[in-house]
């Protein structure tokens, strides 16, 4: 019996060390795969590092790589792997530091196909620390321009379509704070910056989700400055000129509700105000009315617990963002009220030299007769300052010094007559002096107060 066991243990040992000795060649205990090429195990050991998210591991099997084996077939992939161990890490440094790794990556292999990737890599950083619209826009700005020029420059990338879809997201975020520039100013009667930043808004971002609302705040200040314009007081032809630019560009703000977004809220507001300004009211297409309620479609509504979520994060609320449509590759050159200021100032001139002259200023020359030098004017002085001789007292006021030279009953009987006309003369002394301020102040000239253009 005791033979027996002895002798199946004797078997069994024996079989599992022809196992062993089997696969003992196959097996790389370096990397755990099977492969014998030194650069290959290296790459499949940071690439186990990186599962185990061992980052700081990865990143220096992976540089180990690049220096030891600079023409092998894995560096480019080490390279962007470099970037992504950084890119996962998650840090602000680790995602500073990630960046640079991807644009090196592009600048040594601009030619390969995961340069696209790279770039995506670029614009998905700035799109993970993307504030709110009343924060910081900085990271969104750079998203938005990181994402264009993936589009542009790969378009037929398969990652164009994620890139063209956060875009969007992007663009959102960036029009809605704009909105919110326009409506502090409108709401503060602030025009000319208010027309400004949504003129701006609507011109480069079409697909906004607030795009009538946007609209119809344009056409509402073009309104108003045409009924602040009617109470200045100026030439009658500069003011019909005016109004009519103001309400012609509110017609067009309005007109492009109707025709561009016929879905959205603002479509019965804006064919409203056309009639009440006169204004024909176009009907839009059906394409225009299917494409309206195609974008509306795409976007997807918040819930009440969901709006608490966002309130509470720090991230942006992406849910009104179109799903549909291109987005803007190219900005338009932007409105800003500068530009506005001096159109108004040029059309106000250009009235006023049609009806009194150039406005230049001239030299000329002075002869007098027999070729001598006249005399010297008189110094021209205002109104104001001009004196005539019934300003000029007959003899001045006794004074409280003058009443104790006089002797005996003459300087007793003096004092209170001096102290009397003393207190006169101050008393006319302040009157005149507030007459004549107030006579200043009501010759002022009122400077005339010019409109914002259109």
């Amino acid at each position: 019996m005791f033979r027996r066991v002895l002798i199946a243990l004797l078997l069994a040992a024996s079989l599992l060390t022809a196992v062993a000795c089997k696969n003992k060649k196959a097996t790389n205990p370096l990397a755990h795969i099977n492969s014998k090429q030194p650069d290959k195990v290296l790459f499949d050991r940071s690439m186990e590092a990186m599962k185990q998210r061992k980052y700081d591991v990865a990143r220096m099997t992976l540089q180990t790589l690049i220096n030891t084996y600079p023409d092998s077939e894995f560096v480019a992939r080490a390279k962007l792997t470099v970037g992504e161990s950084w890119y996962q890490e998650g840090t602000t440094a680790a995602l500073a530091q990630a960046e640079t790794e991807f644009r090196d990556f592009i600048t040594f292999f601009p030619n390969m196909p995961e340069a696209a990737e790279a770039q995506l890599k670029i614009a998905d950083i700035h799109y993970r620390q993307m504030e709110k619209p009343d924060r910081d826009y900085a990271h969104a700005r750079r998203a938005e321009d990181e994402y264009r020029q993936l589009l542009m420059q790969y378009p037929d990338s398969k990652l164009a379509d994620t890139a063209r879809q956060r875009l969007l997201e992007v663009q959102e975020v960036l029009a809605e704070r704009e909105f919110r520039i326009a409506r502090f100013y409108y709401l503060r009667q602030s025009l000319l910056a208010s027309v400004a930043r949504a003129k701006t808004l609507t011109d480069t971002y079409p697909l906004y989700s607030k795009s009538d609302e946007a609209l119809f705040m344009l056409g509402q200040c073009y309104e108003q400055q045409a009924e602040r314009t009617r109470q200045v007081n100026a030439p009658d032809a500069l003011k019909q000129k005016l109004i009519k630019g103001y309400l012609d560009n509110a017609a067009q703000a309005y007109d492009k509700i109707v025709t561009r977004y016929p879905a959205m809220p603002r479509y019965q507001d804006a064919r409203s105000r056309l009639s009440a300004i006169d204004r024909p009211v176009p009907t839009p297409t059906p394409e225009a009315v299917a494409l309206n309620k195609k974008e509306l479609n795409s976007r997807t509504a918040t819930t009440r617990y969901g709006r608490f979520l966002t309130n509470m994060s720090k991230r942006p609320d992406l849910s009104a963002a179109v799903r549909v449509g291109d987005p803007s590759l190219v900005d338009p050159k932007p409105t800003d009220a500068p530009n506005l200021v001096r159109e108004i100032n040029s059309v106000v001139k250009s009235e006023m030299d049609a009806k009194g002259g150039t406005g230049k200023v001239s030299v000329e020359t002075v002869n007098g007769e027999g070729g001598k030098i006249p005399e010297n004017q008189p110094v021209p002085r205002s109104p104001e300052a001009a004196m005539s001789p019934s300003d000029i007292p007959a003899q001045a006021p006794p004074q409280l010094n003058e009443s104790a030279l006089d002797s005996g009953d003459a300087s007793s009987s003096s004092t209170p007559n001096a102290t009397t006309s003393s207190s006169t003369s101050t008393s006319s002394t302040k009157d005149d002096s507030k007459n004549s301020s107030s006579s200043r102040k009501a010759k002022k000239k009122r400077h005339l107060k010019i409109p914002i253009p259109f």
